[in-house]
């Protein structure tokens, strides 16, 4: 006899699913998680009504290339420990380094991994994230935390606009760490256009740019490009990309950094 998951385990493996096949049908996944077709049915109206898929007739697909979920929902649908691709990218943060921090729900990961070693010269953190902000551990080593100004968006929890843009004009960083919808050969992509005119201020006032995604970014496109991969200083995950995107990363220069490699044996 199968034991039987919980809701939410359900909801979560149904979004993955959608992210390897652009359907799903109702019979087949009540199979698969030996429940009846009407529990189903409600956990396929639940995540339509958050907007995480689109209800079709006999079952439900992936959302389109121009929308995505607000931050919170993304959070909560996120891959298993999503927060390490953040304990990676807080490890490359250097004493007394300037660091521009994109909003997202895989780059406010980093937040709480912004604490410098006892004594060591203070980090500027600037953002426009206010996720970022709250979630920095007490102990953080900063010596100065600047949120950028511009038109709140609660579903990013975040600011963007002209005002955000020509802030971050006055500034130079030595990191950039940004998010995206997703990374195929053709470059990263964003669904939020508002949210790409901000990457593409911190990627041209940061000496680097690191991309910080976990693996089911890989081989995805959406609505806007925000630039070409060898834009980017390096790609931060959790696991490694697939051979394709492997290797037209490493043609152009970038670097991966994957948990999956940093792992202690």
């Amino acid at each position: 006899m199968s034991l039987r998951i919980g809701k939410k385990e359900r909801h979560q493996r149904i979004l993955k699913e959608l992210q390897v096949h652009p359907h799903v049908r109702v019979a087949t996944l009540a199979e698969r998680f030996d429940v009846a077709t009407e529990t189903i049915r409600r956990d396929l109206d639940g995540l339509s009504d958050e907007g995480l898929i689109k209800r079709e007739f006999g079952g439900a697909s992936a959302q389109p290339m121009g929308h995505q979920p607000d931050l919170a929902q993304r959070q909560m649908t996120a891959v298993a420990g999503f927060e390490r691709i953040g304990m990676l990218a807080g490890t490359m943060i250097r004493p007394g380094e300037v660091i521009m921090i994109d909003a997202g729900s895989t780059v406010s990961q980093l937040a709480p991994y912004l604490v410098g070693a006892v004594g060591a010269q203070p980090r500027t953190i600037l953002t426009n994230c206010y996720a970022v902000v709250q979630g920095m551990d007490e102990q953080a080593v900063i010596d100065d935390v600047i949120l950028c100004p511009g038109q709140f968006d609660p579903r990013e929890n975040a600011v963007y606009g002209n005002d955000t843009i020509e802030f971050l004009k006055r500034f130079h960083a030595n990191k950039a760490f940004i998010g995206a919808s997703g990374v195929a050969w053709q470059g990263f992509s964003d669904v939020n256009r508002r949210a790409v005119a901000v990457k593409r201020a911190m990627m041209e006032r940061s000496d680097e740019t690191w991309l910080m995604v976990d693996h089911t970014k890989f081989d995805q496109r959406y609505l806007e490009n925000v630039a070409p991969l060898d834009a980017l200083t390096g790609v931060i995950t959790d696991r490694m990309p697939p051979e394709k995107l492997l290797n037209q990363l490493d043609r152009v220069g970038v670097q991966i950094i994957a948990w999956e490699d940093n792992t202690p044996q």
